[in-house]
């Protein structure tokens, strides 16, 4: 027995597989609706709002903010600064300022869009108990780990609450546990940007796959494509050969963070993966394919696969 859900969620599409009751895939949708009310920065009511509009006092916040803010710092330290949750002017000046459907198709230049660097950053961010704070002028984006992190936390309840096993795709951040409705290990497929074949199907049984690409949310800046992807190194939205990088990893939030990092790296993009367990995979700008040596463990799987291109948000 597996519930099948579809629904719209933290900017994205959302595809979860429960095997077993739907009364947990049902949970599990709420769930997701409630990480979103706590972290969304476009809700001015969310726990992210309100701490970035702290002005240095600190406020309450949830469990499962404390979380986010913990493992964003984590996130930075992994991925040696790339994936920096303190980039909002940024993506703001790059005109990410609105969720993506509110976006204009084309938006005038402003002026001056790569802001300089700041003296803060994401180990300013102070967590206490059931509160936090951020410094006057540091704000906080959960855009590069939170559908990751938010797929482990909903992944792990679904499976403490009974399920055999849980597939949830949050925008291109994937996270399963337990088996398929198959009895078997969950298949994945990796689309390719820009052909209908996957460029690889990856078999899984506990773990997260996400990607990352510059091919999705981007929209036009006077007349120039620009897109979500703010490299802190330079202020501005990548300009990396690499397109799209998918990296698998234990968690949600990892890979997603790897998937990222990855991209943002260009040059050498499998230093980052080589020292941990997990792998990735890399298309660049002319459509070549490259992977992390150990990847091939995890190929070889039967289809169907689970798409995660569908939508991607990273």
């Amino acid at each position: 027995m597996a519930a099948e859900l579809d629904f719209a969620a933290m900017g994205s599409h959302v595809h979860l597989v429960v095997v077993g009751p739907e009364e947990i895939a049902e949970e599990a949708r709420r769930r997701v609706e409630q990480l979103e009310g706590r972290w969304s920065r476009f809700r001015p009511d969310s726990e992210v709002s309100r701490l970035n509009a702290s002005q240095g006092e600190l406020v309450a916040v949830s469990a499962d903010t404390s979380a986010l803010l913990r493992t964003a710092v984590e996130a930075w330290r992994m991925s040696g600064g790339l994936v920096d949750c303190t980039m909002l002017d940024a993506l703001e000046a790059a005109g990410y300022d609105a969720s993506f459907e509110e976006i204009p198709e084309d938006r005038p230049a402003r002026a001056g869009s790569a802001l300089p660097a700041s003296l803060l950053g994401p180990s300013d961010i102070e967590v206490a108990g059931a509160t936090a704070g951020l410094p006057p002028g540091l704000r906080f984006d959960p855009g590069g780990i939170g559908k990751g992190l938010a797929a482990d936390i909903v992944s792990s309840e679904a499976m403490a609450r009974g399920a055999e096993g849980v597939c949830i795709n949050i925008g291109g951040d994937l996270r399963v546990s337990g088996v398929a409705p198959s009895g078997g290990d969950w298949t994945i497929g990796v689309e390719h940007p820009r052909r209908s074949s996957p460029v690889v199907l990856l078999g899984l049984r506990e773990g997260a796959v996400a990607t990352s690409t510059t091919l999705r949310r981007a929209w036009r800046v006077g007349g120039r494509s620009v897109h979500h992807l703010i490299d802190p190194r330079t202020g501005a939205p990548s300009e990396s050969p690499t397109v799209l990088a998918t990296a698998v990893a234990a968690s949600g939030w990892m890979a997603e963070t790897l998937a990222k990092a990855t991209l943002l790296r260009g040059e050498h993009p499998f230093d980052l993966v080589g020292g941990s367990d997990a792998e990735a995979i890399v298309v660049t700008h002319d459509g070549t394919v490259s992977a992390s040596p150990g990847l091939q463990r995890f190929t070889g799987h039967a289809e169907p696969p689970v798409s995660i291109l569908e939508e991607v948000a990273s």
